[in-house]
């Protein structure tokens, strides 16, 4: 038994030095710490750094809550501007007021715009002293109060004089919608085609309400008329009328395609005053400027594009009444009042009558004379 024992021990010494040695780890020097200390290494490492990147995220984070929102001037489009909310939001920006963000399209009842001229600077104070309000703060609780904004229409010039005085008027009310119309040229149908665009870009109003410069307004009655619930989503609101279509370029409202209309106009609104609903307007301000026939007048352009689209012709005469009444909303006469009259005196006369100025607003529902003719 004892020599098998040492014969075995031989056996077992003898490959033990047949066994080639092991290889070392080709990711393991022989020397290296063992393999799970350096993976526990590596967990650390990789642990700290994805700490580090979430802290920096949270503050981040946090920071960018707490930036107050940047003031999106959007009261701009192409060269038109609303210099009521350019003024509005300098003003924010400049009392460190900047989270009181200037609404990007304001929604309102109505939009009027009223038409005026770079010649036209007293026929604008004499508005801002009679039924326009007369400074911006006025003008913007105006806005609220009623659901209408008031705004001057005026186009463009070359002339450097003109447009530093406009420029001065403006920073004392800022109360116009400046569009890109040639004033230098006038082409009314062209203006009031860019007045539509502008305004619709400018405004999200229920209807937009294009008036001159030289009538009475109610504009307490207008926003009751306007108020008033429709079946019809395209709307055109006015004095309608026709009349024979005059062919002799040598007489007032001259019409040079004459006869692409006949005899006689077609219905349409008369021009001192109308409005259009909002889809309508959406119709006009989608439209290429080259895809719509234009007229000399623009009272008749308005016309032929309204038989273009589905809209209701809806005539009130409490739009043009002559003189003052119980339900009157807006007073002016032919003929109209021109540049060598005294408008002031004019529009003065009229709102010291107290039936112009003091007469209450009837509510809808008595409002008998407001329904469609």
């Amino acid at each position: 038994m004892p020599h098998d024992f040492v014969a075995d021990d031989d056996d077992e010494l003898l490959k033990k030095k047949r066994r080639p040695p092991s290889k070392a780890s080709v990711f393991l020097p022989p020397n290296s710490p063992s393999l799970s200390r350096r993976i526990l290494v590596l967990i650390l490492v990789l642990a700290v750094a994805c700490l580090i990147v979430g802290v920096a995220g949270i503050a981040f984070s946090a920071a960018a809550l707490r930036r107050p929102p940047r003031i999106v001037t959007v009261f701009r489009c192409g060269r038109s501007q609303d210099t009521l909310r350019a003024f509005r939001s300098k003003s924010l920006a400049a009392g460190g007021r900047e989270e009181e963000v200037v609404a990007p399209r304001p929604k309102l009842l109505a939009l009027v715009g009223v038409y005026t001229g770079f010649s036209a600077a007293n026929r604008r104070a004499a508005l801002r002293s009679i039924w326009f309000p007369s400074d911006p703060d006025a003008l913007s609780r105006f806005d609220q109060a009623t659901g209408l904004a008031l705004r001057f229409v005026i186009g463009q010039t070359k002339d450097s004089r003109n447009m530093t005085a406009l420029k001065k008027e403006i920073d004392i009310h800022r109360d116009f919608i400046l569009i890109d119309a040639d004033e230098d040229n006038l082409n009314l149908p062209h203006k009031t085609l860019e007045f539509f665009k502008a305004a619709f870009n400018l405004f999200d109003a229920e209807f937009y309400v294009k008036a001159d410069d030289d009538i009475y307004l109610r504009p307490d009655r207008l926003a009751t008329l306007l108020a008033k619930d429709r079946a019809h989503r395209f709307s055109y609101i006015g004095c309608m009328k026709k009349g024979p279509v005059i062919t002799n370029p040598n007489m007032k409202w001259y019409e040079s395609s004459g006869k692409l209309i006949g005899n006689e106009y077609f219905l349409h609104a008369d021009g001192p005053i109308y409005a259009l609903s909002a889809d309508t307007v959406a119709f006009l301000a989608n439209a290429r400027n080259e895809s719509l026939r234009f007229f000399n007048n623009e009272d008749v352009t308005i016309g032929s594009w309204m038989l273009a689209i589905n809209v209701n012709h809806e005539d009130n005469k409490a739009l043009c009444e002559p003189t003052c009444s119980p339900t009157s909303i807006a007073v002016w006469s032919n003929p109209r009042c021109l540049d060598r009259c005294n408008l002031k005196d004019k529009l003065m006369k009229l709102h010291n009558i107290s039936m112009c100025s003091n007469s209450s607003t009837l509510p809808p529902e008595d409002e008998d004379d407001y329904d469609e003719r």
